[in-house]
């Protein structure tokens, strides 16, 4: 383990004003996204949506640190045959790769979830490496919900969750590649948006004492959280001012400092709001961490609708400009009337 070349990675996977690309989505969730624009889920078709974004210019060198890819991505080569992560490292940015096989249900507790996927890990890890990743993602699923004695999530679910995030980590670190710790906790649900900081703040204090436990170095590690907001059915929805300031209290309360850097999952909130969040708690709070941007469908939504399946001016120029306005809140620096101009 290379501590100062993971430490290295991690501070430009949070460096100022630029974000993470999630490009990691599965070819079932693609199927989804390119179904809305009625297009067909073929190789070539997921291969073309990819190039698009990393060949966008002046998003990605700007405005990108690192790109998320999925297993298929990352052996992927362009339409001009040079391997995709070659367009992600000429733009400056860092290639990751996802390397958790999902959530599935957790034995002996229903309604919750527990992410599969370190069998074998070891091995992929150093093929990963050796075709071009420096960080990985791995995300846990928490869910909130239930009632009396059937109350989600568990200290079972929590616990067995945070511990297949720190052996992930430790597999990473060994492998020389930055994890990214992801216990998103789900939005879906009426709680308000105390609940979810409870939730959370339990969540976060349970992994980093098993990080700390199996020997993680947090310097070499960047923390992939949700922010504390409402849950979606809730009839109470919390201020933006709210949310940044509860989820500010819960990260001081639970991140120890040696963390380089904070990147938000945007985890289902609009495209706008997870922009306004980010760039209150930049704007108005002194924190020991860079808070940054990890965003899939927030980055994405928009320019796959301009796209749709074959106008890449368009869809290009609707990624500039999310890349832009969410590089513009990672500084606190963003505001709503540059959306509109």
């Amino acid at each position: 383990m290379d501590i100062d070349q993971l430490h290295e990675i991690a501070l430009k996977m949070v460096a100022p004003g630029k974000g993470i690309l999630a490009a990691d989505e599965s070819t079932g969730t693609i199927a989804k996204r390119f179904k809305s624009i009625g297009l067909d889920n073929t190789e070539e078709h997921r291969r073309d949506w990819r190039e698009m974004l990393f060949r966008t210019e002046p998003a990605m060198s700007e405005h990108i640190s690192g790109v998320i890819l999925f297993d298929e991505t990352i052996r992927q080569k362009a339409k001009d045959g040079t391997p995709l992560v070659e367009l992600i490292k000429a733009s400056g940015s860092v290639p990751g790769i996802k390397v958790d096989s999902g959530a599935k249900d957790l034995a002996g507790s229903p309604g919750e979830k527990i992410t599969e996927g370190l069998d074998g890990l070891r091995g992929r890890l150093e093929e990963y490496y050796r075709l071009g990743a420096r960080f990985a993602k791995w995300r846990a699923v928490i869910n909130i919900g239930g009632q009396g004695d059937d109350l989600v999530p568990s200290p079972y679910c929590i616990d067995t969750n945070v511990h297949a995030l720190a052996r992930y980590a430790a597999l990473c670190q060994e492998a020389n590649i930055v994890p990214i710790v992801e216990p998103e906790v789900i939005m879906d649900g009426d709680h308000d948006i105390e609940r979810c900081y409870e939730v959370t703040e339990f969540t976060l204090k349970r992994l980093y004492q098993e990080l700390f436990e199996q020997g993680i170095v947090l310097e070499g590690t960047i923390l992939k959280p949700n922010m504390i907001v409402s849950g979606t059915d809730c009839p109470d929805q919390a201020s933006r001012e709210e949310v940044a300031e509860l989820t500010v209290q819960c990260l001081k309360n639970t991140v120890p400092a040696a963390v380089p850097g904070i990147a938000f999952l945007s985890g289902g909130q609009s495209d706008e709001d997870a922009t306004a969040h980010l760039n209150i708690m930049n704007a108005a709070y002194d924190l020991p961490w860079p808070l940054t941007f990890s965003y899939g469908r927030a980055l994405q939504a928009a320019p796959l609708q301009a796209w749709n399946g074959k106008d890449v001016e368009a869809g290009q120029k609707a990624f500039n400009h999310r890349a832009r306005m969410n590089g513009l809140a990672a500084l606190g620096e963003w505001s709503e009337d540059m959306e509109r101009g």
